[in-house]
């Protein structure tokens, strides 16, 4: 293949990073519908707070470029899609960013090209879903005129030692030989290396078990802290003990968001029904883990009750909106289960996050969080996210002298909380 030119169509937690790191490589674009994330990205500064600004606007002045202009991209010959796979508000997978995509490439895709997917599908959304719509736009044909590959995304939202280039990255393509070439385009720049699978459809696979795992394992202990809450022990006890267990898989409770963990077990149930399986295990985790938010809601009003706190009209402070600890990512975040739980005890919910955007939970959620910590006393906090933040906070000094902490995140002295996960 002649000189690889790259574009990136998606700038967003996982587009970026992939993006500014080819660019250190290869002449790079990248691509996305949204004005005015371009905008903020050509004056060197990622929202995400993925790719720091040093490290974009040194790539900026190598070459790299962002635009939401389609002719920028045609001269391009590797195409690399990183749009996000969410599901709808009935769990079913929605290929619409991914259609969308497809469409893009099939405008300017040229024969000889390659695109290659990183979104989280399952097996074969990337031959079967994807290809027919570059092949109809484009006018050429699959494996003859143009190829593709398959290399799961593996970003890890807001943290700042797995970077991109510090994981491992699965390859594949459509043929023998394109899958040579995807492979040493990535690992030409992937510090971790490369496994280059046998299929696309294997690489399609590899990514959604991966977080199917997490999300059962998850659920596992979630119901384990449901089990000895009853009992009166301590789960954060117990799983510390069962961990000097060499083989023990060090797993702990808690809530479960996020655009991977929350999601993808969705996508390899949605696959398995289609070929007439019923998934029962992966739907059971996601019963389990989607259920928490509401457990810790309940489990909070139980304690004022029993400590004799008036719950109607009763004033709490949820610490944390976003789906994971010091990063600004609100993508399904299972907080907002709380928050609704806890709007049927018709209690007043202030909701504290530094790092969420006030903006886009309004939008995405038509709720109203705050960035500066309240002044008022509360009659319960929830300790909901564990940002670097919260561990210095002094918790009792912003609850009044009849009170109940919840820590859901087990990161408070045990001394002072009233329950935790």
């Amino acid at each position: 293949m002649e000189q690889i030119r790259i574009c990136v169509i998606g700038l967003g937690y996982v587009g970026l990073p992939l993006a500014r790191l080819f660019s250190t490589k290869y002449p790079t674009v990248g691509f996305d519908m949204n004005p005015h994330r371009v905008d903020e990205l050509m004056r060197g500064h990622d929202s995400t707070l993925e790719v720091d600004d040093a490290l974009l606007q040194e790539a900026l002045r190598g070459g790299f470029t962002c635009t939401t202009d389609l002719d920028r991209i045609r001269e391009c010959n590797f195409y690399v899609v990183a749009v996000p796979t969410p599901v709808d508000k009935n769990n079913t997978p929605d290929l619409t960013p991914l259609v969308k995509a497809s469409t893009t490439v099939g405008k300017v895709i040229g024969r000889g090209d390659i695109v290659v997917y990183e979104s989280t599908v399952y097996p074969g959304v990337t031959e079967n879903s994807c290809i027919p719509i570059v092949e109809q736009e484009s006018g050429l044909k699959y494996n003859t005129d143009f190829f593709a590959g398959y290399s799961p995304e593996r970003i890890n939202p807001g943290d700042k030692l797995h970077t991109v280039e510090k994981i491992k990255k699965v390859t594949s393509g459509s043929t023998p030989e394109v899958a040579d070439i995807v492979d040493k385009v990535y690992s030409s720049v992937i510090q971790a290396g490369t496994h280059k699978a046998s299929s696309i459809k294997v690489a399609e696979a590899a990514k959604v078990i991966e977080n199917s795992q997490r999300d059962i394992n998850i659920a596992f202990v979630n119901e384990l802290s449901k089990i000895f809450n009853r009992m009166g022990i301590d789960t954060h006890d117990v799983l510390e003990a069962a961990a000097t267990k060499w083989n023990f898989l060090p797993f702990k409770p808690g809530l479960v968001g996020g655009h991977c963990i929350g999601v993808d077990p969705y996508y390899l149930a949605q696959c398995a029904q289609q070929y007439g399986y019923n998934p029962e295990i992966i739907l059971a985790g996601r019963r389990m883990n989607d259920g928490m938010g509401e457990y810790v809601a309940t489990e909070t009003i139980k304690r004022m009750i029993k400590k004799g706190i008036q719950v109607l009209g009763s004033n709490i402070l949820i610490m944390g909106f976003t789906f994971k600890e010091n990063c600004p990512d609100v993508r399904n975040t299972r907080v907002i289960d709380i928050y609704k739980a806890l709007q049927q005890y018709n209690v007043n919910v202030t909701v504290y996050d530094p790092w969420a955007n006030p903006a886009v939970a309004k939008r995405e959620y038509g709720i109203d969080i705050v960035q500066q910590l309240p002044q008022q006393r509360f009659d319960a906090v929830i300790m909901a996210v564990a940002h670097n933040e919260f561990k210095t906070i002094d918790i009792q000094q912003l609850c009044l002298d009849k009170h109940v902490i919840y820590d859901v995140k087990g990161i408070l002295d045990p001394q002072i909380i009233d329950g935790r996960l």
